[in-house]
């Protein structure tokens, strides 16, 4: 039976993922590229002076929805308690603003600041110019690999409210 995720590969490449042995290769060459990006972005982050957990409640807040401590504890994983304590150190370094929600007078709802906006920018525009590094440099067919496997990637992983598809437990 064909596989439709190979459809658009060559015979040969189509070969190749097939070998568990040149795709065992493939995979160790893959995690270590994913452990030069994420020791990478760590290096970024201490020379922002960020922990993860902060830039992840950055992100959180820059997303499409309106958030609240208690809804971003939900997106980032963490207890309420130890997310409002996060907020303060953000809105105390100026990424964050706290401001009573029009609806209910008695909610905060978070915003970023211009200097949240400005580090959740440098992040993303230091991101892809590694990224990029690595791609410049390859041929052009396989820089459309990469391309189309960046878009089916997306295409899947994100869900219809913009955000990442979970794994689900099972």
């Amino acid at each position: 039976m064909d596989d439709p995720l190979l459809a658009p590969v060559g015979p040969a490449a189509r070969d190749e993922l097939q070998n568990p042995r040149i795709l065992s290769d493939r995979i160790a060459v893959g995690r270590a590229l994913w452990r030069e990006l994420v020791i990478g972005f760590a290096e970024g982050l201490s020379k922002l002076d960020v922990g993860f957990t902060q830039l992840a409640a950055l992100y959180a807040v820059s997303g499409p929805e309106t958030l609240t401590v208690g809804d971003l504890a939900e997106h980032i994983g963490r207890s309420p308690s130890a997310t409002s304590r996060l907020v303060d150190g953000l809105v105390r370094r100026g990424y964050l603003r706290r401001r009573e929600e029009v609806a209910d007078r008695r909610q905060r709802v978070l915003s970023l600041t211009d200097e949240g906006q400005a580090l959740v920018a440098a992040v993303d525009r230091d991101r892809a110019d590694q990224f990029l590094a690595v791609v410049r440099p390859m041929p052009m067919a396989e820089r459309a690999l990469v391309a189309m496997g960046v878009a089916a990637l997306a295409n899947r992983a994100v869900t219809q409210r913009g955000g990442l598809r979970r794994r689900t437990e099972g």
